[in-house]
């Protein structure tokens, strides 16, 4: 173990998802992944019981948040410039940053659950 983190969990780890292997593991890594998700994505039962879907959805969910941000940061100067003072556009620029980095965060959390989900439903964790 690594600073209370088992050897095989990356610092990327979130915190509330247990780790593959434990009893669980799955249980916790969907709680997880629907707080990540449009609340709508609970209302289908194969998420809930295929966890690696739900992972492979909030991949390309938090993926697209991640390039919008990442498109408004680039964008923001030229379309909002003529409708905010100056000062109130940098700190837009700083929340793009800001949010940009948390949710970069988030897709590298989502991509080491979703590896995990994988090779648990690969080897046969997963009914």
């Amino acid at each position: 173990m690594l600073g209370g983190m088992p050897e095989s969990l990356t610092q990327d780890w979130p915190a509330s998802v247990h780790p593959p292997g434990a009893d669980s593991f799955e249980q916790t890594a969907v709680v997880w992944l629907f707080d990540l998700v449009p609340a709508d994505y609970r209302l289908h039962g194969v998420l809930r019981r295929h966890p690696a879907a739900l992972s492979r959805l909030a991949r390309h969910y938090v993926s697209a948040a991640l390039a919008a941000a990442r498109e408004g940061y680039r964008t923001a100067r030229v379309e909002l410039r003529d409708h905010l003072p100056p000062h109130a556009l940098d700190q837009v620029m700083n929340a793009y940053l800001e949010e940009g980095r948390r949710v970069a965060g988030v897709l590298r959390a989502v991509e080491a659950v979703d590896a995990a989900l994988r090779a648990s439903a690969r080897d046969g964790g997963a009914e």
